[in-house]
């Protein structure tokens, strides 16, 4: 009788017990599920990095309950970072709190859908070839590594080239990119919820054409900027905003590129981006919103000036080993560099930060054909800055380069001193006058002797002389120097 009680009273209190858990285990999900697809969005920003990189603004207009909530947020990048999801309203009134957040990347695929279906039955549809007539049979996967294994009836099959048809979607499968977010609300209510990520597979970059007038003194500058997206996700009409500058991650994955398909935007008729700063990096936010697809790749106007004043330069640089040594013969002959150069300041109409990218030069012939002369790479260059382009070497114009004189002189055991003579041959083979820059890179501690033109120490290592050549016609820098080691 004691042993029934006792028993009885076990059992009351393993079954309240059981009650109370599972009430707990209740509470710990949400309590009403909400489906939020992409026709609930009202606005979408990006802000792109340089460095394949992206921060995404979502805002959409949801509908939930008071109370525990399951909010299924589709339709986002695939290449979202998890960890820096935010979801926030500003209605004061009605605050949520977040519980907890998972991000479901498994999409539905051939191969996905037989992993989550290991152990389980399917149906293996095969045809008739004589008759068209197709048969189910009854199969259970078995292993789908380096290929597909079923159980069909009491035989392995492999290699099978037959329709497989599934019971059902296993529910940790999407047909799309999707964060679900538990979270409470006091009220039940319509707003604006934001969810704010970074997320990779987003990337721009500048290209930049230049236009050179014809008589080499001016240049028109057109900027692009070619944003590409193979984040998994497509972004309509979104409001797209760029910064350049390097900003500083701590690097887990490597990102693989994918091909892409290019979309261009005509230049005309497009207003430009507005750009500010933000703490040390340059932000541009383009006027127009713009639609940005997977696996695209788009071209967008960012700004546009004209009439920039230009000027173009020849140029030639030594070595520091012609000074170090003597030879018996230097005899370098050599084609100058031509490079167009230009301030970006007020007075030539810029006075912006430019982002790094590459600049394309082009200029008309005598029938008014544009052409390609060249192209650089410039760096993130700052307002009032100078931007040199390199478009290549001069045809009709050459040097040669001799060594004349040298002489070792020991000045002390822990010095040496040298005196070497130079003498530097240009011949301008075009019909107009120029002006070469030679900038020779000198060693040590150095003094110029003697010279025929005159030079400029620019800076501790570096002496440049400015040399006038006429038409059709050569002329010759000669200088000595001593060096001391």
């Amino acid at each position: 009788m004691i042993n029934y009680f006792v028993n009885r009273t076990l059992n009351k209190i393993m079954s309240a017990t059981t009650i109370v858990l599972a009430c707990l285990s209740t509470n710990t999900f949400a309590q009403y599920t909400t489906t939020s697809a992409i026709d609930k969005q009202s606005h979408i920003a990006l802000t792109v990095y340089n460095n394949n990189l992206a921060l995404i603004k979502d805002t959409r207009n949801i509908s939930l309950k008071a109370g525990k909530n399951r909010l299924i947020f589709e339709n986002i990048s695939a290449k979202i970072k998890p960890e820096t999801a935010s979801l926030n309203t500003t209605n004061d009134e009605n605050p949520i709190k977040l519980i907890e957040q998972s991000f479901n990347y498994d999409l539905i695929t051939p191969k996905n859908l037989l992993e989550k279906h290991l152990g389980r039955d399917v149906k293996v549809i095969r045809t008739n070839p004589a008759t068209g007539v197709e048969t189910a049979l009854n199969a259970t996967v078995l292993s789908v590594t380096n290929g597909i294994v079923l159980q069909i009836g009491n035989h392995i099959e492999t290699g099978i080239p037959e329709r497989i048809q599934f019971p059902d979607v296993p529910d940790n499968l999407r047909n799309k990119p999707t964060l679900i977010i538990d979270l409470e609300q006091q009220h039940s209510a319509s707003q604006a919820f934001d969810l704010n990520y970074l997320s990779t597979g987003l990337s721009w970059k500048t290209d930049y054409v230049a236009q050179i007038n014809s008589t080499e003194t001016s240049l028109n500058l057109n900027a692009w900027v070619t944003l590409t997206n193979q984040s998994g996700s497509s972004y309509k009409n979104a409001q797209i905003q760029l910064v350049a500058g390097n900003v500083n991650q701590v690097r887990s994955t490597r990102y693989n590129k994918q091909n892409f398909e290019r979309e261009r935007v005509s230049l005309a008729n497009i207003s430009q981006a507005k750009e500010e700063s933000l703490l040390d990096f340059h932000l541009y936010s383009l006027p127009n919103k713009t639609d940005i697809l997977n696996n695209q790749s788009k071209q967008i106007a960012l700004f546009s000036r004209t009439e920039i004043p230009a000027q173009k330069t020849y140029r030639i640089s030594g070595s520091t080993h012609y000074y170090q040594n003597r030879y018996a013969e230097i005899d370098r002959k050599d084609n100058p560099d031509i490079n167009i150069n230009f301030v970006n300041n007020k007075t030539a109409n810029l006075d912006l930060p430019l982002p790094s990218g590459i600049i394309r030069s082009y200029k008309n012939d005598s029938e008014n054909n544009l052409q390609f002369v060249g192209e650089n790479k410039i760096e993130h260059t700052s307002k009032n800055k100078s931007v040199k382009l390199s478009l290549g070497k001069a045809f009709d114009i050459n040097t040669t380069r001799k060594q004349t004189y040298f002489k070792i002189k020991s000045k002390d055991k822990a010095r040496l001193s040298t005196k070497s003579e130079y003498e530097i041959t240009v011949k301008n083979e075009k019909n107009s006058d120029i002006t070469l820059i030679i900038e020779e890179p000198v060693p040590g501690d150095w003094e110029i002797l003697n010279e025929t033109h005159p030079h400029e120490k620019i800076n501790s290592s570096t002496a440049q002389w400015k040399l006038p050549v006429s038409a059709n016609s050569e002329t010759v820098l000669v200088y000595s120097v001593k060096i001391e080691h």
